[in-house]
């Protein structure tokens, strides 16, 4: 199962939050839902502005630990080559989510033909 570490900040990017989620669209979502559960209103962390995926679990948690204990520079140090304008990564998300949605099934051409009796 794929595992995400992501970064994720506060409009002033005053704070950097390393995360490890499984999904990260619903993990944004819940950062949304609840904006003051880990900081107060003034730092509600809303923008994603980094992330990888990775394999397995085993990988992201080693993964997550190292990304844990960089320090600020070194967090900006990998954030800006990726996304140097610290764009908000999540509205990118949503829309790669929808497309991944199976479409409708179309009914058959067959299934519009109207039997002819004579």
């Amino acid at each position: 199962m794929k595992r995400f570490v992501y970064i994720i900040t506060d409009r002033n990017r005053k704070n950097l939050h390393v995360g490890l989620c499984s999904d990260l669209v619903k993990t944004l979502q819940f950062y949304s839902d609840m904006p003051t559960l880990f900081f107060d209103s003034a730092q509600q962390l809303n923008r994603l502005v980094y992330f990888e995926e990775i394999n397995t679990e085993e990988q992201a948690m080693e993964r997550f630990k190292v990304v844990s204990t960089y320090t600020r520079p070194q967090k900006e140090k990998m954030i800006r080559p990726v996304n140097p304008d610290w764009v908000d990564l999540t509205i990118g998300l949503k829309y790669e989510s929808g497309l991944r949605v199976r479409p409708q099934l179309r009914p058959s051409v067959n299934a519009n033909r109207r039997a002819v009796t004579f």
